[in-house]
């Protein structure tokens, strides 16, 4: 079964210039969940990146967004974004779910034990360079 859910315009703009394995579990990941998302960002200029480390939204220049290996998403419920972190670990199984089918290696921020990341998912460092 699957959600009904589809990507909106601006989410397929950020999806555009992901790497293919990444944009196929995102997609995956639309059908399988239980809560809608958003793409928020896909790839980075090097100068988005330095403006979010400065910010303190990111903390590192090697970000995986830099090379098209990495995705923020958002919930979206009632036609609108919402942060509260409960909705993140469903839309995470859903990503995991997508990536376990598809045979895609991926790292979800939210798993990391400093600086959880909730919106962030990206392709494995380990598997794809």
């Amino acid at each position: 079964m699957t959600s009904g859910f589809r990507f909106s315009n601006r989410s397929e703009r950020a999806l555009a210039d992901l790497h293919p394995d990444l944009i196929r579990v995102a997609r995956r990941a639309l059908e399988l969940t239980e809560v809608d998302f958003v793409v928020t960002e896909g790839r980075r200029s090097e100068a988005r990146q330095r403006a979010l480390v400065a910010a303190g939204a990111s903390r590192t220049l090697r970000s995986r967004h830099l090379t098209g290996h990495a995705i923020d998403v958002a919930a979206w419920i009632d036609g609108g974004v919402r942060w509260d972190w409960p909705l993140y670990p469903r839309i995470a199984a859903a990503f995991k779910a997508a990536a376990a089918e598809l045979g895609v290696a991926i790292r979800w921020g939210g798993d990391w034990p400093r600086f959880r990341d909730g919106p962030h998912f990206e392709l494995d460092r380990a598997v794809y360079p």
